[in-house]
């Protein structure tokens, strides 16, 4: 078998609300998803969900060589980005298509890959996150009774811009899975997407601890800043989460050595092989490890196969436009299929009739940071929104950009 060309996509996931955090929010609820199918010469073909960037410069490390070498072909693609580098969405299209050739030796082996990896049960443990810090109350509470619904007893909100706007939506939240679980406890966790010092950080989370058991605090100051996430997991009860933006092991290395991560994260876009490696090593350290991300199909065959997977994210219940996947939400876990490879299909011909885009990136959006983070002093003041709103992107009649405050 060998590999032939390859094609990229773009389609979108519409949440149908706002959806965001605590650097900005996206209006429409319409996020990019990019995809990358690998074609082979015995007519089967992989899926990876994410990024294509420098695709061109990367696919000639894969080209004309046999899919199922798949771990060998990974370090081949880190090697043709040798002097650029593979940080950010380079890193991400080298996730893409390892998850699309992992996605392929599954199926020419006749098995989902869950099982191929060494996977025993099909089960993956899930707790719910909804982007959700531009909701009102009662949009919110809706929106955590559907998760409930579907068994999710834990729970991950954005937040890191006011103390008691935090606690006040935390607490709604505890409530309605509270009452879902017939009374018992369940999960909390905020993250705050790097949004705080790490005196900032350490002061809101105590105080939230004053009144709530948070079992993980995500991102509290910057990715790279191995003293200051220590710093914040030695003054807080709740763990530190991180690692969804780190790329490559070496990343990894300084926040474990400094003893700055307790739960190790990784996105699903960067890859299974990446995965399973950051795996092993949060192992090595006697760490858990939790992927993140709204679609993390190859993490999830692959976390079956680890042993300190703790949880892993769900975002959104509905697929991206024009994808499927042989998986589904019951009694708070993600149920993988039987399907070969990744169980994903794409319909090519939906996603070009849909021929949806989102919204051009604006200094609003959750991509991009704001120029007062982590240089706040008081909840509405110095650029940080009241209590209770949230700016919001939507464009006006000349497809211009119109910021507005959703209450």
């Amino acid at each position: 078998m060998r590999i032939t060309g390859y094609r990229t996509l773009s389609t979108v996931q519409e949440w149908g609300r706002p959806v965001g955090d605590a650097n900005g929010v996206f209006a429409d609820g319409v996020v990019p998803v990019s995809i990358v199918i690998v074609d082979t010469d015995e007519g089967i073909s992989g899926v990876g969900l994410g990024p294509h960037v420098e695709i061109e410069r990367i696919f000639p490390a894969i080209d004309g060589e046999d899919p199922r070498a798949v771990t060998s072909l990974y370090d081949r693609m880190l090697r043709h980005t040798f002097k650029a580098g593979h940080a950010g969405p380079v890193f991400g299209t080298i996730g893409a298509l390892d998850t699309a050739l992992w996605d392929i030796k599954a199926q020419a082996a006749g098995e989902p890959l869950w099982r191929l990896l060494g996977g025993r049960d099909r089960r993956v443990t899930a707790y719910a996150s909804g982007l959700d810090i531009g909701l009102t109350d009662d949009e919110l509470v809706a929106e955590y009774e559907v998760y409930a619904s579907h068994g999710l007893r834990a729970a991950k909100l954005k937040g890191g811009l006011d103390i008691e706007r935090d606690r006040h939506r935390l607490s709604l939240v505890k409530d309605v899975l509270t009452e879902a679980g017939h009374g018992r406890r369940p999960g909390l966790m905020l993250d705050v997407n790097e949004a705080w010092t790490r005196k900032q950080a350490v002061r809101h989370v105590c105080e939230l601890e004053r009144t709530l058991d948070l079992i993980w605090i995500e991102e509290p100051v910057r990715r790279w800043d191995a003293e200051g996430l220590a710093a914040v997991s030695r003054g807080v009860s709740a763990s530190v989460a991180t690692g969804e933006n780190l790329t490559g092991l070496e990343q990894y290395r300084p926040l474990i050595a400094a003893g700055a991560v307790d739960i190790v994260q990784m996105a699903a876009v960067w890859g299974v092989t990446h995965f399973l490696r950051a795996s092993a090593l949060a192992h090595a350290h006697d760490l858990p490890v939790s992927p993140i991300g709204n679609s993390p199909v190859g993490l999830l065959h692959a976390a079956t196969s680890v042993p300190n997977h703790l949880t892993s994210e769900l975002q959104d219940l509905h697929t991206p436009v024009g994808v499927s996947i042989d998986l589904h939400v019951e009694d708070g876990a993600f149920i993988l299929g039987d399907a070969p490879g990744l169980g994903v299909r794409v319909d090519e011909e939906r996603i070009r009739a849909v021929n949806r885009r989102p919204q051009a990136q604006t200094a609003d959006s959750p991509n991009v940071r704001p120029e007062r983070a982590g240089r706040r002093l008081l909840a509405g003041v110095d650029g940080v929104i009241p209590t209770g709103q949230v700016p919001v992107v939507s464009l006006n009649s000349r497809n211009e950009v119109a910021p507005t405050v959703r209450h």
